[in-house]
């Protein structure tokens, strides 16, 4: 298992490779892409991929009191 963040892996791949094995659209990696979200893909060892999305908790803003 080999984790890398997506823009590394579509620099490599290419966007619509890395679309087809995580089974969204081209579209909605580009959309990420332009958004700087910080997802890291696992390949696994039999070339299949998940993606996860790193993000802070709480995820809002804290509001003023």
């Amino acid at each position: 298992m080999k984790k890398k963040p997506l823009p590394d892996l579509v620099a490599e791949k290419g966007q619509a490779a890395i679309a087809k094995a995580l089974g969204v659209s081209p579209a909605a990696i580009s959309k990420a892409l332009n958004a700087e979200r910080e997802i890291v893909v696992t390949v696994n060892r039999d070339g299949s991929m998940t993606a996860q999305e790193l993000k802070p908790f709480p995820s809002q803003a804290k509001r003023a009191a």
